[in-house]
């Protein structure tokens, strides 16, 4: 257990690096991205030649007797919802770092990248339960709770439950807002919440996988624990059968999540823990920012 000044520690040192990596990369892509919608209307001036005809304020125009336009300035800033999956499934990790460690790295980058853009940002941490709720807030001390929530809470349950996630989103969230779901997924069917999820925010499913999960390596007999339920089975990884069972079932599920999110609408930027994130979310603005 990490005592205050270890955590307080740590906190700092992160903020250092996202802001770091947000202000040399992610800044201007971020923005481009990911605007306001609409235009709020600002204030009246008279009109002068060269203005645009359909910004004429009549009112003003026949109540003055000169012709007045109407300003108006883009709505830049969004809100941004970060639901981070914080399940014992996380916890795994065959190389430097679990899963969990890397949503939560990523998650912090996010929410760096929302607060620099003066973008409201909120955190949502599940299991099968709601762990934690924090609505979109402003400001440097507000992140610096957000990291900190997001690399050392400690969740009351072990299991997953993301449909619960998502609907409990679609009460509290009533504006549209940038939803990223950061979970390995490893889940039963949660479409019918996704599809509300999905119609209301603009929504980005950032799967975290390990590459023992994607290909079991041949260890021999051994015993395996389902880190959510505690349930124990013994396999025999040296046998091609229990590989090939393993792989096709691996597949399924990724085409599943594939499909499901692919009919919504919901972009997907992979993650791994034995690559370099930083890579994969450049080129996931990079595409957003063309396909706009």
């Amino acid at each position: 257990m990490k005592t205050s000044s270890e955590i307080l520690r740590k906190m700092r040192r992160i903020e250092l690096q996202t802001k770091r990596l947000v202000e040399s990369s992610f800044a201007g892509q971020y923005q481009s991205v990911f605007k306001g919608r609409g235009m709020n209307f600002e204030e009246v001036r008279p009109y002068t030649p060269g203005d645009e005809i359909r910004t004429i304020d009549w009112n003003v125009t026949a109540r003055t007797g000169e012709p007045y336009i109407k300003k108006f300035n883009e709505e830049r800033e969004v809100t941004v919802m970060i639901l981070l999956d914080v399940s014992a499934s996380g916890n795994f990790g065959s190389v430097n770092e679990s899963k969990r460690e890397i949503a939560a790295e990523v998650a912090a980058l996010l929410a760096f990248s929302a607060i620099y853009n003066n973008d409201k940002v909120g955190l949502l941490l599940f299991s099968d339960q709601i762990e934690l709720f924090i609505p979109p807030k402003k400001g440097r001390q507000h992140h610096l709770r957000l990291i900190r929530d997001m690399f050392f809470f400690q969740p009351k349950s072990r299991k997953t439950d993301i449909g619960q996630a998502l609907e409990f989103l679609n009460r509290v969230l009533t504006r549209r807002a940038i939803v990223f779901v950061i979970s390995d997924f490893f889940d039963g069917d949660f479409s019918r919440p996704l599809t509300v999820t999905a119609k209301r925010h603009d929504m980005i499913a950032l799967p975290v996988i390990d590459p023992v999960e994607e290909n079991f390596p041949d260890v021999g007999v051994i015993t395996l624990q389902d880190p959510e339920t505690g349930e124990q089975i013994e396999v025999n990884t040296t046998a091609r059968s229990f590989r090939a069972t393993y792989q096709d079932e691996v597949e399924r599920q990724k085409k599943k999540l594939l499909h499901l999110f692919g009919s919504h609408h919901v972009d997907i930027v992979p993650l791994r823990t034995d690559e370099d994130y930083l890579p994969l979310l450049r080129s996931f603005f990079a595409h957003r920012e063309r396909r706009r």
